[in-house]
Formats: C-alpha cells, structure tokens, sequence
C-alpha cells in the first residue's frame, strides 16, 4: 500500500486561510459588541427665537435635532443659570420637569417657553436670555436669545 498525505505546503496554506477567516470573524463580531456601547447623543439647536412683547410676555422656541447616535433624555430646561420652577408664570411645552423629554437619534423636537408673568419673572425687552436644555446625561447645550 503506497499512503500518501498532503504536502506540507498545502496544509500551511489551509492553516492560514482558516486563521484568517476566523480573524476576520472575530474582528466583526468584537466591531459590533463595541458599536453596542459606544453610543452617544450630539443634540444642536437649528433654531432659537423669541416672539412677543413686554406687554403680554414672549414666546421662546427652541427647535433641537439629536444628531448622535442614540436617544437624548433633556430632563431640564434652565434660563439664565436657573431651572424653569425657580420663575413664577414661566412654562415649557413640553415640560422635561415633569416628565424627561426623549429625542431619538434623527429627530427634531421644538421646545416653547412661555413667559407669561414679566413682573415676578424680571424679564424686560431686549434682555439676553440663555435658555440650556439638560439632558440625563449631564450634558448642557445652550442658546442665547434676545428678547424683542
């Protein structure tokens, strides 16, 4: 009987093709693993203005887009250094004070700022106005806004 095997340039070949197929299929799965926790949120405000006048109060519009790649969670809405509850006759739609506001990956959501009540609020025509909207993650994103 005249047994023969397979060369052993043959049998190097085929350890390295499989080594590097299973490289390969390692490197994909480790890609997606880490793609599962390195999701951040980038929210950018596309437009801020106020409407209104010192007689019957403003209106301020905050339109925002979640630019990252997962949900943004605004949880508060300060105005010059202050939360919203801190001014009396001062409202938001929607209100993250009192339920978190999420902003899916993609998506734009305008926040309104009503401020009714100029006396108690101390707010006056042709003030700066910083409106920060927080988010649950401990980030700040501002927008300075001059009130007509």
């Amino acid at each position: 009987m005249d047994r023969r095997g397979i060369s052993p340039v043959i049998a190097t070949v085929i350890i390295v093709a499989v080594a590097i197929a299973i490289s390969i299929a390692v490197a994909f799965w480790m890609t997606g693993i880490v793609g599962l926790f390195t999701g951040f949120e980038q929210v950018q405000v596309i437009s801020a203005y106020a409407t209104g006048d010192e007689s019957s109060g403003w209106t301020i519009n905050v339109q925002v887009k979640n630019t990252g790649t997962s949900a943004a969670s605004v949880d508060m809405i300060f105005i010059n250094g202050k939360p919203l509850s801190a001014y009396s006759g001062v409202t938001a739609s929607p209100d993250p004070s009192s339920s978190t506001v999420s902003i899916s990956p993609g998506s734009t959501t305008t926040f309104t700022i009503t401020i009714a009540d100029k006396t108690t609020s101390n707010f006056s025509s042709g003030q700066s106005v910083e409106i920060k909207l927080h988010t649950a993650s401990g980030k700040e994103y501002p927008k300075l806004i001059v009130l007509p």
